[in-house]
């Protein structure tokens, strides 16, 4: 199989930015000016476009109930330039949504927490350090997280 072909079948799973499928297609031992010459192919026939697939994945993870800090650290993960992460992520990132989001995510696991280790704990700086690092995992920005941790104790 050649380069070009080999990149349009891994291209038919799902988008790729050009550094995975660069990385993909040198795994299969292709040699670099063949991957260079198809990767440039893909480009000019509109086949691969990291601000495409940017949108595509942010899109995606924001369906998936992941924040923002967390897509644009994977998005840098799989090579795309921190100018189209951004500008992803506030095309396609409402904040209002977000903050929602995270409310309801906020309160399921305070409620989990409580159900597993009890009132007191949810209520303790240990349980509420907990209930934070797990928000804080999910890609959520600190502030926020601490807003809505906040709000949920209250509430």
């Amino acid at each position: 199989m050649d380069c070009y072909s080999a990149a349009l079948r891994i291209l038919s799973f799902r988008f790729n930015s050009v550094a995975e499928l660069q990385r993909k297609l040198r795994a299969k031992k292709f040699d670099d000016a063949e991957i260079a010459e198809t990767l440039e192919r893909l480009r000019a026939e509109k086949w691969l476009d990291d601000e495409r697939f940017a949108d595509s994945y942010v899109r995606t993870r924001t369906a998936k109930k992941i924040g923002r800090v967390r897509i644009l650290r994977e998005l840098s993960t799989a090579g795309v330039s921190s100018e189209a992460a951004s500008r992803a992520v506030a095309e396609n990132v409402d904040p209002e949504r977000e903050r929602e989001e995270l409310a309801a995510l906020c309160q399921r696991k305070l409620e989990a927490l409580r159900r597993r280790r009890g009132e007191e704990y949810a209520a303790s700086d240990e349980g509420r350090a907990k209930l934070m690092a797990q928000l804080a995992r999910s890609g959520f920005e600190t502030s926020a997280v601490i807003r809505a941790v906040d709000e949920a104790l209250r509430g």
